[in-house]
């Protein structure tokens, strides 16, 4: 069974959909919650699960002792679900094409720092654009470059608030993310197979 680690800085959504998908499958399963914020709901989604977490500060992420936390439990993938900080380049280093992320908006439009959640989907309306979707991409040491795995759209109506956007890329989130992960999973195998 493969491993899972989720890091979350908010409501986790995302992450309890992704607990939720591979507790039905026999792909892998989510083995830990990491997150920066010690008042996330993300916290108790995951302890309704019986999900161990992991709280710790930007200071401990950049330190080595997440990484010592990462490697002893020897993670197959990496998965970010609304975490805001930057990820360590050693970090990134360490767990090449392990690390994913999904960020809603269609990269590379819309990303860097500070672009995320509401504040996405307020410039992609303000900016009349008339679709926007979800990326989910490979994690590297800048925001939002990392090679991109999987992207689909929505369409953005003249009506649609930001509050609008949200719900339809928080659907798009929700039906494909989990799929995804599962998809790296198997694949994974099958080039790990190969090699020998």
């Amino acid at each position: 069974m493969k491993k899972i680690v989720i890091f979350a800085s908010g409501s986790g959504t995302n992450a309890e959909n992704i607990i939720k998908y591979f507790n039905s499958t026999n792909t892998g399963t989510v083995v830990s919650v990491f997150t920066n914020n010690s008042n996330a709901k993300v916290i108790e989604r995951a302890k309704n699960f019986e999900i161990p977490t992991e709280i710790f500060s930007k200071e401990e992420l950049f330190s080595g002792k997440v990484l010592q936390k990462l490697l002893a439990i020897a993670p197959d993938l990496i998965v970010l679900a609304g975490f805001l900080l930057k990820f360590p380049k050693t970090i990134v280093e360490i767990y090449p094409n392990t690390i994913i992320n999904i960020h809603p908006a269609l990269l590379p439009n819309y990303g860097g720092k500070g672009m995320y959640g509401m504040n996405v989907h307020r410039a992609i309306v303000e900016n009349k654009e008339k679709e926007t979707g979800i990326t989910i991409h490979f994690v590297n040491e800048n925001y939002d470059q990392g090679n991109i795995i999987f992207q689909k759209k929505v369409t953005v109506l003249v009506t649609d608030t930001p509050e609008v956007v949200a719900e339809k890329i928080h659907e798009l989130e929700q039906k494909y993310f989990p799929k995804v992960i599962e998809d790296l999973l198997i694949s994974n195998s099958q080039l790990l197979t190969s090699n020998f």
